[in-house]
């Protein structure tokens, strides 16, 4: 038997693990855990544990992670409990997670001091990427060992994609959000100034939605924005990390990136008007307050 693990069972992870399970091998078991117990309710099956208790994952010979940030993976691992020293000699640990470039790297290299192996393996593609099983896994790690969970991200993903060695996947990650925080920075400054010029916000949105402009962000934000709904993405303070951890990388190595810098200035605004707990559609809420319009359907 193969036992496989998976620890964070939230808007991501909850999914992650039925899409594990349900094609699952018979020679595998899969431990689902959570500190939180309400998250375990309705996950069972045949050759399927939820569990709140740490010491299920003894033995694991792979460790699967979809947890808020960076410092929660490194205390998960090495922390009181130290899950790292639990699993299998040898075992691998695949962070699904978007974490810090530099905290990848740092913790692959305590998980090799203790014999084990680590793929950082962030995904994209949202809870309803999740949900379908075709989320875009971005694998940072040797190949060898890429190949040896390639199978089980292929239950998760329909793009499994090997970056480079261990780090690679997290410094993807961040591209891919940072771009994509750019967009939604130049919807949130551009709609209301032409709503504020005089021009109508429905029709506005079927631009920008369908026309040369277009992008998911305005595909998923601009309707959104239309009803006034900030609460249906992941939170901008949490997700500021990642604006974070490519500031860090440009400082590092000295690239010059005046448009994430601007892209930041509008996130922090906003999370300073205290909207850190809405979805990133809220950074249209500052310019609209300093052009006294709304960007609202009928308006």
């Amino acid at each position: 038997m193969q036992k496989l693990a998976i620890l964070g069972l939230g808007a991501m992870g909850r999914p992650i693990a039925r899409n594990l399970a349900a094609k699952r091998a018979a020679s595998e078991t899969l431990v689902a855990m959570d500190a939180d117990p309400a998250r375990l309710a309705g996950l069972d099956g045949p050759g399927f544990v939820a569990t709140a208790d740490p010491g299920a994952l003894d033995g694991a010979e792979v460790l699967f992670l979809c947890l808020p940030n960076g410092d929660v993976v490194e205390a998960a691992l090495f922390g009181g409990d130290r899950l790292a020293e639990r699993l299998a000699p040898g075992a691998i640990v695949v962070d699904l997670s978007t974490i810090a470039h530099a905290k990848a790297l740092a913790i692959g290299g305590a998980l090799a001091a203790t014999g084990r192996r680590f793929v950082d393996a962030p995904v994209s593609g949202a809870p309803a990427g999740a949900e379908a099983g075709t989320l875009t896994v971005m694998c940072g790690g040797d190949a060898e060992t890429v190949a040896a969970v390639r199978p089980l991200l292929e239950r998760i993903g329909t793009s499994v994609l090997h970056m480079g060695p261990v780090g690679s996947g997290q410094l993807t990650k961040t591209i891919n959000n940072v771009l994509y925080d750019i967009n939604i920075a130049a919807l949130a400054e551009v709609l209301p100034m032409a709503v504020a010029m005089g021009l109508d916000p429905d029709q506005v949105a079927q631009v920008v939605t369908t026309g040369t402009s277009r992008s998911y962000a305005s595909q998923y934000f601009v309707p959104r924005i239309l009803q006034g709904r900030f609460d249906e993405g992941y939170p901008m303070g949490a997700a500021y990390k990642d604006l974070v951890a490519a500031a860090a990388i440009a400082a590092e190595h000295g690239f010059p990136m005046p448009l994430t810098a601007a892209a930041t200035a509008t996130y922090q605004t906003a999370l300073r008007q205290g909207h850190g707990d809405r979805d990133k559609g809220a950074m249209v809420l500052p310019f609209e307050g300093l052009l006294g319009v709304k960007v609202r359907s009928g308006g």
